[in-house]
């Protein structure tokens, strides 16, 4: 049976850094040293316990955020390791929304890496407070303090050092100053790291750590009255009260404590985790969590057991033998098994099954789980992610989790006739587990088309359609989410009129058709006075133009950033319907849009490659060869960093392009930034290619 903690004595926290910073050996180091597992798996080895997927195991990355529990110094830890890749980006997003605190992870070379910053500023929209860990101090090339500084000029952090590295002289990584314990540490190598000494400071030592412990005292009196008061009147600061300081000062994303370490190494991951314990959140130190009511009036909820029932649904996990897994945090009350429990975002009552914590892909029943706690529940069938579970006397529902856009699209079919159905079957799992990864059907072509984050992305679901549903399917070339808008604005007629013997179908609408900033999606006005279109219609009308715009009218994709102003019309006493005024909009719609300049917008990706010196040429030139443009370029050591915005169309074996002509040096990710419009001749092709369709 699971040990119940107090409150104030659990961790909610996640480890998120850019890829191939570390965060998976950090987390295997964290398993060993708090005694969840008893060997230390390597992800090159493909043994890492959380990277439990065979996916995972292949490619040696992160695909899907993995949870466990664990204990240190009478402290429960839940510890997400989330992962690195921009296409998964969906994992780091829901996890940030449910911990209380994270681990900034960064490679001591590497430094503020592309998805460090996205990992960061989703951290900040969360107002997740977050410790740094600067890892692989080991590595060649290892600059400490050159990270700290790009987290003050990349990241706006206010990044303090409370451990600095020991270097020998051929810039050997020996050990670490902790500066609030004021002392050195080693690690016997020998043992894995299990053991270490503290030691008095080095006398080569001394100056720089002295240096430091004033810079970290300064920093955090300047956010702390108690300490600036005793800094002032020159007072000795105990060890106490500066853990204190910062630690208040981090709960309220002042300060960021920073650290370093090797965990490939197993260096440092013992104060790391110290520091978890002394200055990340419990449930207890943040806000408590707010929600609307019944009557959507805004309510707070305290932590605590006594409370009523309120949990988020974060996660959902297809099982093939139990079924859904539904993810769930509890910020208050207690969600025991075999208890009935209300969905607040759908209204519907739920009886809880089974309830399991969780440690990677095994498992552990458990009889509740208490406020703080993180854990999988089964049963819950009518849950998807973002849901609220909550008691059906006390309804409240929490903000949901916000998700991005897909930009990329590829059109699937089974080999197999019959595999027809279990395709359908495989798909609404896998679109229940990942928001977004969406699953359309185009009914002009028949096609089934799958969206998704990217190519890795969709690579992954297509090889899990594979191996878990046993599904063989065809898959087409990538097919970008282009969108349509137009250039200008149209005053619109439109008389539709059917007459077949019996019943006639009758409806005028006279409306206005104009473009709207970027980003502004659809808006619809009624202006109709004096009731010449019955109120009854005018749904009818919007869900026409809805109609006509979901399905494109330029070159067949969604139309975005326009504006109907319904202004007038008429209506016949018998002829008139809902049906007849949806036909009539639609077709208006088609009609008014082509009239207004029609453009065809494309998805403009954020591209950050680091490449080395050598090969800036070359890289530069494949930027414009992509109908790239070039942002900034600067220096990061001996190599470059180009930053680039790129049409989403251009990048597709971009990777074994990049690899190929740096013998695999260089490096890149992207990230959707916005939608532009198209150069005439790429629309022109696209449209071509939409005819031939037809």
């Amino acid at each position: 049976m699971a040990r119940d903690y107090n409150l104030a004595k659990i961790r909610n926290i996640g480890i998120t850094a850019h890829i191939d910073a570390g965060k998976t050996t950090v987390s295997e180091r964290i398993l060993f040293y708090t005694g969840k597992s008893h060997r230390l798996g390597e992800v090159h080895d493909g043994e890492a316990t959380l990277d439990w997927m065979a996916q995972e195991q292949e490619r040696g990355i992160t695909i899907t955020s993995a949870a466990t529990t664990t204990e240190w110094k009478d402290h429960q830890i839940n510890l997400i390791d989330t992962p690195g890749h921009v296409d998964f980006t969906v994992e780091v997003e829901r996890s940030l929304r449910i911990l209380d605190g994270t681990i900034a992870l960064f490679c001591a070379v590497g430094g503020v890496e592309p998805q460090s910053e996205t990992v960061w500023r989703q951290a900040d929209k969360y107002s997740v407070p977050r410790i740094a860990f600067i890892n692989k101090m080991d590595r060649s090339g290892a600059d400490f303090y050159g990270v700290v500084k790009e987290l003050h000029s990349r990241l706006n952090a206010n990044a303090i050092p409370i451990t600095i590295p020991i270097l020998g002289e051929k810039k050997e990584f020996l050990g670490i100053i902790d500066l609030v314990d004021n002392c050195a540490v080693y690690y016997d190598e020998s043992s894995g790291g299990m053991k270490f000494e503290e030691k008095p400071i080095p006398p080569e030592m001394e100056s720089i750590s002295a240096k430091q412990r004033l810079i970290l005292i300064e920093k955090v009196s300047e956010v702390d009255e108690k300490l600036l008061d005793k800094f002032c009147a020159d007072e000795e600061i105990t060890k106490e009260e500066l853990s204190l300081a910062i630690r208040e000062a981090t709960h309220r994303g002042l300060v960021c404590p920073v650290l370093c370490g090797s965990a490939y190494k197993n260096k440092g991951i013992q104060r790391l985790l110290d520091a978890v314990i002394a200055y990340l959140p419990s449930p207890v130190d943040l806000p408590p969590i707010s929600g609307k009511s019944k009557t959507g009036k805004l309510e707070q909820r305290k932590p605590g057991n006594d409370g009523p029932l309120a949990a988020l649904a974060f996660k959902v996990v297809t099982d093939r033998h139990t079924g859904k897994l539904i993810y769930t945090r509890v910020y208050s009350g207690v969600l025991e098994a075999g208890t009935h429990v209300l969905n607040s975002t759908t209204g519907k009552k739920q009886r809880v099954g089974r309830i399991l914590r969780m440690h990677a892909n095994k498992r552990e029943a458990v009889e509740r789980l208490n406020t703080g706690e993180i854990g999988a529940v089964i049963g819950l069938s009518d849950t998807i992610t973002g849901d609220t579970i909550c008691s059906p006397d006390d309804p409240i529902i929490l903000e949901a989790i916000e998700f991005p856009a897909p930009v990329l699209s590829i059109a699937v079919k089974p080999v197999k006739r019959q595999d027809r159905d279990k395709l359908t079957n495989a798909l609404a799992r896998l679109s229940e587990e990942d928001p977004t990864f969406i699953v359309e059907t185009n009914d002009e072509t028949g096609d089934t088309v799958l969206s998704g984050m990217g190519e890795l992305h969709l690579e992954i679901l297509i090889d899990r359609i594979k191996r878990e549903f046993f599904v063989d399917i065809e898959v087409n070339e990538p097919q970008v989410a282009y969108r349509e808008t137009i250039n200008s604005s149209v005053d619109w007629n439109e008389k539709y009129k059917k007459q077949t013997g019996g019943k006639g179908q009758y409806a005028h609408i006279i409306f206005t058709l104009k473009p709207l900033p970027a980003g502004r999606g659809f808006e619809f006005e009624n202006s109709v006075k004096g009731g010449n279109i019955p109120r009854e219609y005018i749904p009818s009308v919007e869900k026409g133009i809805i109609d006509a715009m979901k399905d494109g009218v330029y070159c067949g994709f969604p139309v975005v950033d326009v504006k109907v102003t319904l202004k007038d019309g008429s209506s016949h006493a018998v002829d008139s319907s809902e049906m007849a005024f949806r036909i009539c909009a639609r077709k208006a719609f088609k009609k008014a849009f082509m009239k207004c300049g029609p453009r065809l917008l494309e998805p403009m990706m954020s591209v950050s490659i680091i490449s080395p010196e050598e090969y800036s040429g070359g890289v530069s030139g494949s930027i414009y060869e992509r109908r790239g443009i070039i942002v900034s370029m600067e220096a990061r050591g001996n190599a470059k960093e180009f930053k680039a915005r790129i049409p989403l169309s251009k990048m597709f074996g971009y990777a074994t392009d990049l690899r190929n002509s740096t013998q695999g040096r260089a490096t890149f990710s992207m990230q959707f930034e916005h939608y532009e419009a198209v150069p005439v001749s790429v629309a022109e092709e696209v449209l071509k290619e939409y005819k031939n369709r037809q």
